[in-house]
């Protein structure tokens, strides 16, 4: 693939992913449909033991009860690698995150490791696919 192909195309998929997080720093669900598609066999897994989310009605309530219990929420990225499949239909991202945020009045931050699973159909790529994990010290 030339280059420059390879660089926009990266672009858009990390563009997609730039909708995820503004959405989440914004607690906008009303732009949750601009950035996941909505089958309902897609699965989200969290950080919690209890956030395996099946469908886009669990998302969605599990996103409005962290809205709820949290405040200022911001989101630091770093070591993003995005792996497209050979037709350029499917990427795979992995990165880190830095999830800062407040709760009942004290900020927290929480470093996450993160692999998406994003799909492009017609001419927009969305989330099918998200899995976070908070590293834990040996």
């Amino acid at each position: 693939m030339n280059t420059d192909l390879k660089t926009m195309l990266e672009e858009d998929i990390h563009a997609a992913l730039m909708r995820w997080i503004d959405a989440i720093e914004g607690c906008e669900i009303s732009k949750l449909p601009e950035v996941v598609y909505q089958d309902q066999d897609l699965v989200w897994i969290g950080t919690d033991k209890e956030d395996w989310l099946r469908g886009y009605a669990e998302l969605k309530k599990a996103i409005q009860a962290q809205n709820n219990a949290l405040h200022n929420i911001q989101i630091k990225v770093t070591e993003e690698t995005i792996h497209t499949s050979p037709d350029e239909h499917f990427a795979w991202v992995t990165n880190q995150w830095m999830f800062c945020a407040q709760k009942d009045g004290q900020n927290f931050e929480l470093p996450l490791r993160c692999t998406w699973i994003v799909e492009k159909r017609e001419a927009s790529w969305r989330i099918v696919h998200f899995h976070k994990s908070a590293g834990i010290a040996s």
